[in-house]
């Protein structure tokens, strides 16, 4: 027996007589059919779930397992689909991991992390589940050993069905493994974009003919004090682009009334979304009654100041969800529980820090000449799309395994 198998019998063995704490009771298990993601973190999950909603369509029925590695941090919103069970990784201990494939019995798994977990991977590899490990970067991946074990790494890499590997260096890392049974893809890094915000066709068709001609940036997801900065910079721009519009969508329903004041005392003529009125020439403002149209607002403003990032407590948003639907990103320095997103971004030349009314100003000014807003437009769309064929990737294996389970 090689060494990567004794290493994993040895894991097991001693996975086998840990202690602890009971296990939770499993909520009961929806009949039909069920997709498992497996990621490290809220960010890693994100490109999963486009990959499920992607499936989704044409599985309607199917249910969607999420476990994450490392909890979202407070004031992280973990945004999953209706019906979606959030449940918690069962410890690396053999009856605890086989309760849990035996009761969820997925179909397949879409791991996304660097951290594998030994016991759980062989446990739902003997159960039939299909297992691929995607997003495989070129550097360590770990699994929580004990120091002293020979490595077990290998031992777990191989009872996946798939790994995809995010660069041509992830690719040789993963080679000089000698693995024996899966299959090696290379790819790219994971897609970045989650499910692509809705937006009603027909409200978009209305409102961009009503705007025709006339410059509209946005603040999106704002807190209320966040309200006089953005204002004070739309006054400010207003002075050299005269009908510019600005629409805010709030970060929260409850924001959009003290909001509207907010505008109406800042002497901007402001109207309320809710109230069903369009802008006319006089309108400087709109006040959305919160996030549900947001993809509206994206998809209508080719420049878009993403809020909850200029104050300190909020941590930011997802960026991606305004990249993918074309607009321009300005945001704030406060943005800690997204930074690998907005950095990626930045480097790739879609998006711009701005840290006050000033700088906020100035960027919207340059912005909106078409041809600017286009170009980190297109740049950040560039950066969402990449990933198209390692999504495409995803969706085949994952629809075959899907196949493989039914006719079980």
């Amino acid at each position: 027996m090689a060494r990567a198998s004794l290493s994993l019998a040895a894991y097991l063995a001693l996975s086998g007589r840990r202690t602890g704490k009971a296990a939770k009771p499993f909520m009961p298990r929806p009949k039909g059919e069920m997709m498992w993601l497996c990621a490290a973190d809220a960010t890693r999950l994100r490109p999963l779930l486009g990959i499920a909603e992607r499936l989704r369509q044409q599985r309607p029925d199917l249910t969607l397992l999420v476990t994450l590695q490392t909890q979202p941090s407070v004031g992280s919103a973990l945004s999953v689909p209706d019906g979606t069970i959030l449940t918690e990784l069962p410890a690396e201990r053999l009856s605890d991991v086989q309760a849990f494939v035996r009761h969820w019995q997925p179909g397949v798994c879409i791991w996304a992390s660097q951290v594998l977990h030994p016991a759980l991977v062989h446990a739902a590899a003997d159960t039939g589940i299909t297992l691929i490990l995607t997003g495989v970067e070129d550097g360590p991946l770990t699994a929580p050993a004990l120091r002293w074990l020979p490595d077990t790494v290998t031992s777990a890499l191989n009872r996946f069905n798939a790994l995809i590997a995010s660069s041509p260096a992830a690719l040789r890392r993963l080679r000089r493994l000698s693995l024996t049974r899966p299959d090696l893809l290379a790819g790219v890094p994971l897609p970045v974009s989650g499910m692509v915000l809705p937006g009603s066709r027909r409200d978009h068709e209305k409102l961009a003919n009503h705007l025709a001609g006339r410059p509209l940036w946005m603040a999106a997801r704002l807190q209320p004090d966040e309200a006089d900065t953005v204002l004070r910079a739309h006054r400010q721009v207003s002075r050299l682009a005269h009908r510019l519009l600005l629409a805010i969508v709030p970060a929260e329903p409850q924001h959009a009334a003290p909001i509207a004041e907010s505008v109406n005392a800042a002497g901007l003529r402001c109207i309320r979304a809710e109230d069903g009125d369009l802008p006319d020439d006089i309108t400087q403002v709109i006040v959305a009654d919160g996030p549900d149209r947001l993809g509206l607002w994206y998809r209508l403003a080719p420049v878009a100041f993403l809020g909850s990032s200029l104050v300190p407590g909020q941590g930011g948003h997802d960026p991606f969800e305004a990249a993918a639907l074309g607009s321009a990103i300005l945001y704030g320095p406060n943005v800690g529980l997204h930074l690998s997103a907005y950095s990626r971004l930045v480097d790739g030349g879609a998006a711009r820090i701005v840290k006050d009314t000033e700088s906020l100003a100035a960027a919207v000014t340059q912005l909106i000449a078409p041809d600017r807003a286009a170009a980190m437009a297109y740049a950040g769309w560039s950066i969402v799309s990449e990933g198209a064929a390692v999504t495409d990737t995803l969706v085949d294996l994952a629809q075959d395994a899907l196949d493989r389970a039914e006719r079980a």
